[in-house]
């Protein structure tokens, strides 16, 4: 039986952004199709119509969330005060401690590092997107990024919360 076209992309959409969530908390190793297929509320099955391989879907995911990502960095314009605004967003206890509806890039970098070239490349366009939000001085703007994706990958990956907090609070005050 064919479904809609309308039906069957928001279907696709559904799986790829519950893959891009659980991918982001947890790892693209971490996680089953099966798992993300549950999580869109659709059978194992189904993930065929939609992708040919794992892989395929780790590079949509990708690609979703480095969109995400572009999206809410334009939302905060390019003035100093939307900048100022979108790093209190970005350094904040809330992301870090929320790595599924974050930043792709402070999640899973070090695993694309390690990945297909692909994925590679669908990350470094979302990258080029984000950079792109920022306009003005392009050194500026990779410094505020990997400043930023820094920060959090940092303060996720130390036990002790008051450090934690410490090096979210020292990015952000000096991209800020």
């Amino acid at each position: 039986m064919r479904y809609p076209a309308e039906e069957t992309a928001a279907k696709h959409e559904r799986i790829v952004r519950e893959a891009s969530r659980l991918f982001c908390e947890r790892g693209f190793e971490n996680v089953t199709v099966g798992e993300v297929m549950k999580a869109a509320g659709l059978t194992h099955g189904a993930f065929y119509a939609h992708f040919g391989s794992k892989q395929e879907l780790q590079e949509a995911a990708v690609v979703y969330g480095q969109a995400l990502s572009a999206d809410r960095a334009r939302s905060y314009g390019v003035t100093k005060k939307g900048r100022r605004a979108y790093a209190d967003r970005y350094l904040s206890p809330r992301h870090r401690d929320n790595p599924g509806n974050g930043c792709t890039m402070a999640a899973l970098a070090q695993e694309v590092a390690r990945s297909t070239p692909e994925i590679k490349t669908a990350f470094e366009r979302g990258l080029m997107e984000i950079l792109s939000a920022e306009s003005g001085d392009r050194k500026e703007a990779i410094f505020r990024a990997a400043a930023m994706v820094g920060g959090v990958v940092l303060a996720r990956a130390v036990e002790d919360s008051r450090l934690s907090d410490e090096i979210l609070e020292s990015v952000r005050q000096k991209v800020g």
